[in-house]
């Protein structure tokens, strides 16, 4: 245990002996401008930015403006890092409603941050504290992605990471075990900023205070070298960037017809966007016939090809028909299908060229606010955009696991490759690749697609299974199992690609283990949140009724 400075300290002493500021002499401008500048930097460790290391620098910042500090300034400085974060991070939320949604849904989810900040403030004070404190940050990003209305994951740390030392993480952890990392690199960080920062405090610096924090820093800056490291070696046994080792393949083709137009009013013209999907593959049709492109086994189709409901309208059956049976293959249409009832469904279908309409997956988490509105009447009070969603969407039973050309192919259809359970369930249930059917287009020239791929890039890792990503306007692409990019399209233009891709069976530690390591990590967090209130509650003295402290 290192001495104590010859300063008075007004707040305890961190039982790793860490001298911390007095009250008087703290800078709370200073620890909130270190908060907001750490939550700026894990916003350009995102696509598009993509600075990925900026993605340990986010929670060193928050750990250092917390350390020491009182559960209350905690929650104050994890909401300004928050805020710095997903504001500009959600800002295509608002590109054609107004600012009062992403404001609302970014105030919203700082919530969760500020409660972060106050959980990493509470366990700063204990030994070992960046262990605990990346252990928090699972356990806060699994509330987060829960709660409420099914919750929102978009910005974990794990999902920051497209390649490089933390993803092959993915693959015996998930994106929990991703996340847990980056945290823990950010916390020894951390660690030795503050450990330097005390060595200057101490009256003799060469003496053993300063020799003890020396070290510490040491220590702490080797941790920041060795998990990473571990991250590096962890690629050795992991499946490489071939689309076709692994099991028998099927040659795919990813259509991505275009729109007429970006924003909401896109499906306003529901006909041209099937006829450009449609005509597409017709083209790839005379390109198979020429001897120009290779003969697809499967067809993939993406989200919202066809929102008028082919099994109501003849037209737009014969369409989707006329196209399957140019093409001699079948095709995964996305489609939006009345019923049941008074909703509408989210539909993947698998369209035969042969017997027509087959298998179907219906979106099994529709997106509250976009697809469905709760509370309608409440939440038309705040904007009236709700209005712009007629019908809800209603939710799917059944995994997306479907047959294709003897295949099983795992489809998720747009925001549901976000959710953990979404996409381990069609792996668990045989898919030997996944599917992504998502349309873009009512959120423009934006960063949310590159977000949204780098998703299907760490799930790639995650299951070491190629993902196929079929975009209505783009970004579509085809993710190697290493979460390399093999094939991708641009925003707003028509795309095809054509390619061999196995249908992979292996499974990784991380599909094995399903939520266990977060559960785990989950549990290590809350433990350590726990253990700082019973040491108090055991120290506070016993009043005479066997009770606590008399108040004075």
């Amino acid at each position: 245990m290192v001495a104590a400075p010859p300063t008075v300290v007004e707040d305890p002493t961190p039982v790793d002996g860490t001298p911390v500021l007095p009250t008087r002499v703290r800078r709370p401008l200073w620890r909130t401008a270190v908060a907001a500048l750490g939550g700026l930097a894990l916003f350009l460790a995102f696509p598009e930015h993509s600075l990925l290391p900026l993605a340990v620098v986010g929670p060193a910042a928050l750990a250092v403006a917390v350390r020491g500090e009182r559960l209350r300034s905690g929650l104050w400085l994890g909401l300004v890092f928050g805020l710095a974060f997903l504001l500009p991070l959600l800002s295509w939320t608002g590109i054609y409603v107004g600012a009062f949604p992403w404001l609302a849904l970014s105030v919203y989810q700082s919530l969760f941050f500020a409660v972060l900040g106050g959980g990493l403030a509470v366990v700063s004070r204990s030994r070992w504290w960046p262990l605990w404190g990346a252990a928090v940050w699972v356990a806060d990003e699994a509330v987060r992605s829960r709660w409420i209305l099914g919750g929102f994951p978009w910005g974990r740390l794990g999902l920051s990471q497209t390649e490089g030392p933390f993803l092959s993480l993915a693959a015996y952890g998930g994106v929990p075990l991703v996340s847990f990392a980056i945290a823990l690199t950010g916390g020894l960080l951390a660690a030795a900023v503050v450990a330097l920062t005390g060595a200057r405090r101490w009256t003799a610096p060469h003496g053993a205070g300063g020799r003890d924090a020396l070290r510490g820093a040491a220590l702490a800056l080797a941790g920041v070298v060795a998990v990473p490291a571990l991250g590096a070696l962890a690629w050795l046994p992991l499946a490489g960037p071939s689309l076709t080792e692994g099991g028998p393949t099927s040659t795919v083709a990813v259509i991505q017809g275009n729109v007429p137009r970006a924003g909401l009013d896109f499906n306003a013209q529901r006909r041209a966007v099937l006829d450009n999907h449609v005509s597409t593959t017709l083209e790839l049709a005379d390109a198979v016939s020429r001897g120009e492109a290779a003969q697809p086994d499967m067809v993939i189709w993406p989200e919202n090809s066809s929102d008028i409901d082919p099994y109501q309208n003849s037209d737009a059956a014969a369409a989707i028909t006329r196209a399957a049976e140019a093409i001699g293959a079948p095709v995964l249409v996305g489609a939006v299908v009345e019923g049941p009832g008074r909703f509408i469904s989210n539909t993947g279908i698998v369209w035969d060229p042969v017997t027509g309409p087959g298998q179907t997956y219906v979106k099994r988490h529709p997106v509250p606010l976009a697809e469905y509105i709760p509370a309608r009447s409440f939440f038309r009070f705040f904007s009236d955009k709700v209005d712009l969603v007629t019908r809800d969407f209603t939710k799917g039973t059944r995994v997306g696991t479907l047959e294709m050309a003897g295949r099983q192919i795992g489809d998720v259809i747009c925001f549901e490759v976000v959710y953990d359970g979404l996409v381990s369930d069609v792996v668990d249930a045989g898919a030997g690749m996944i599917v992504v059917q998502t349309n873009n287009a009512t959120f423009g020239y934006t960063d949310e697609s590159a977000q949204q791929l780098a998703m299907s890039r760490v799930r790639a890792v995650e299951y070491g299974r190629t993902v196929v990503v079929a975009a209505t306007s783009g970004i579509s692409a085809v993710v190697a199992p290493d979460g390399s990019v093999a094939r991708q399209s641009e925003l707003f233009t028509s795309d095809v690609f054509v390619e061999d891709i196995a249908q992979r069976d292996q499974r990784t530690v991380a599909e094995r283990l399903d939520a266990w390591p977060e559960y785990l990590l989950t549990a290590l967090g809350l433990g350590a949140l726990l253990v700082p209130a019973v040491r108090r509650r055991r120290r506070t003295p016993a009043g005479p009724d066997g009770g606590g402290a008399v108040p004075a």
